[in-house]
């Protein structure tokens, strides 16, 4: 579950960036393990999220089969849900395997 709290500078706009360069999920194809970095860069409206929240939510995705683009966009969904920022990017960086690397990105901008 997902915790926030309220921004402290809600009249202003601001860049606040999450780095987690240990993520893992599997592949559902292959059940292999998939690994990555994921970055969030958003500018907060009315609240921000709390980390250690925001790390083991993540965690949850260790032992679950999810291809790279839906688990970026589902991170980017979850996190707009709980937030409602001015502006979010979600970037998921996966190791390559095979010689493919893959990064993806998944970017929401608030209607005015």
């Amino acid at each position: 579950m997902l915790e926030t709290f309220d921004n402290p500078r809600p009249g202003r706009d601001y860049e606040i960036e999450i780095i987690q360069p240990e993520f893992t999920s599997v592949c559902p194809v292959t059940g292999h393990p998939d690994f990555g970095t994921i970055r969030v860069v958003y500018v907060p409206a009315k609240a921000c999220v709390e980390l250690k929240s925001f790390k083991l939510w993540l965690q949850s995705y260790r032992n679950k089969g999810i291809f790279y683009e839906a688990a970026t966009n589902e991170i980017l969904d979850t996190l707009v849900e709980a937030l409602a920022p001015r502006s979010m990017t979600v970037t998921g960086e996966f190791t390559a395997r095979g010689g493919i690397s893959t990064n993806v990105r998944c970017t929401h901008e608030a209607s005015a």
